[in-house]
């Protein structure tokens, strides 16, 4: 089923045995990049990257399962990990009949795209851009990131939920008024009493007790030789300046650009951060 919205299209299949919701934004037979949100977040994060792509590229924004308009799974202990999102990335990807794409990942969307890249669908993944992730991440920012996505706080109204969205996702860097409202209204779920809700499952942080080492991806890393760029906030706390310049020099050598003004992890909104992206797509 789809519903035709200005500039997208909203679809779902099933992936893996889960119902997987995206958006298809541009041509059909155009180019294809996917682009993947982060831990907590949906793929209406990528409404203004996708939109700026979107006459040059199709561009396919999912919802990773229990984000979003996704399935949550009856499973959590066994599918909240980058080993099964990679399962349901490579069942999209197959099911769209993508013989060649391009890969921009935020946190979490980057991990799902380096293992992929190195394994299901390596030779596919033809381009890679990491949003503030790498193949180590800092221990403290999972923590605290862990922290406040594990338990959700509701809220009586939308516009109390915009304002703590505003607090917890400062880093991201500067979004206009509109940017902020539209997160908060494609990023909401109303709960049983009536408040407010993120749109995601809580028990996705999970994934660090069952498999506190997943995001340690360096073999992955190391085995890959696509291009590579890793846009880093300047004042990330989870993708670490060290780990940066270690993937310029290690397994694909990435090109690493630092976002000034933005911690983790840029919004991927603003003119100097798309040029970035759609530089490294066209190959300049």
């Amino acid at each position: 089923m789809s519903l035709t919205f200005p500039g997208f299209t909203s679809h779902y299949l099933r992936c893996a045995g889960r119902e997987i919701h995206y958006t298809d934004w541009g041509p059909a037979d155009a180019p294809v990049v996917i682009a993947w949100h982060g831990l907590a977040r949906t793929g209406r994060d990528m409404d203004a990257l996708a939109d700026f792509l979107s006459s040059d590229y199709r561009v396919i924004c999912p919802d990773t399962i229990g984000r979003g308009l996704s399935q949550w799974s009856p499973d959590p202990d066994r599918e909240y990990c980058l080993d099964f999102y990679v399962q349901l990335a490579t069942a999209l990807v197959d099911q769209l009949q993508l013989a060649r794409l391009h890969w921009v990942g935020t946190s979490m969307g980057g991990a799902i795209g380096t293992v992929a890249a190195a394994t299901t669908l390596r030779g596919r993944i033809e381009r890679l851009v990491l949003n503030d992730n790498g193949p180590s991440l800092a221990a403290p920012a999972i923590a605290r990131i862990r922290a406040y996505a594990g338990n959700p706080q509701a809220f009586d109204t939308l516009t109390e939920l915009e304002q703590y969205f505003r607090q917890v996702y400062k880093p991201y860097g500067w979004l206009s008024d509109a940017q902020w409202r539209l997160m908060t209204e494609t990023s909401m779920r109303r709960l049983p009493d009536g408040r407010v809700a993120p749109h995601y499952d809580p028990a996705m942080v999970r994934q660090f007790v069952t498999r506190p080492d997943d995001y340690e991806r360096w073999a992955e890393w190391d085995s890959l030789s696509l291009p590579v760029l890793c846009l880093r906030g300047e004042d990330s706390d989870l993708l670490l300046p060290e780990t940066a310049e270690a993937m310029r020099v290690r397994g694909p050598c990435a090109a690493v650009a630092t976002i000034p003004g933005c911690g983790h992890a840029p919004a991927l909104n603003v003119p100097a951060q798309l040029e970035l992206v759609r530089r490294f797509l066209e190959g300049a």
